[in-house]
């Protein structure tokens, strides 16, 4: 291949369209802008999701959702997660320590998914009925949840 037979792929360069050059030329009197209106008009500009003074889609359409503030400090655990943590006494700074859940949490809430093989104390951290039951099933104990709560 040398540079003097180069040439780009077929179809890729397209011709510039010459408006306004006679009827003969496909694109004559209206140049392709149709007829009349706001369009059709040199300098014929409107802001995008204008639809010609009608409100416009982003404006009928109900508002929706927020961010909570208090979302990111409650993390969630999973119980399958727990053997991360090689401490007996589960709490909130162990959970953080084995970076089961972020620094940034104020609260975690143990659920149950998944399942714990060896016994544990857990110390102010929230658990649901599920992983509750599947604790003490494990032979481990529960320990002041209420002041968590705080």
């Amino acid at each position: 291949m040398r540079l003097n037979e180069m040439s780009p792929a077929p179809g890729s360069k397209k011709p510039r369209l010459r408006v306004g050059r006679g009827a003969s030329a496909g694109q004559g009197k209206t140049c392709g802008r149709g007829v009349k209106g706001q369009r059709a008009r040199k300098g014929g500009y409107h802001k995008v999701g204008f639809e010609g003074g009608q409100m416009p889609l982003q404006r009928r359409l109900p508002k929706f959702g927020f961010r909570s503030k208090i979302a990111p400090t409650v993390a969630e655990v999973r119980l399958s997660e727990l053997a991360k943590v090689k401490a007996d006494v589960i709490d909130l700074d162990a959970l953080k320590a084995a970076n089961v859940v972020p620094a940034t949490s104020q609260r975690a809430r143990i659920v149950s998914s998944g399942g714990i093989d060896r016994a544990v104390t857990i110390k102010g951290v929230h658990l649901t009925k599920g992983a509750k039951a599947a604790v003490e099933a494990a032979g481990g104990k529960i320990e002041a949840v209420e002041a968590a709560a705080k």
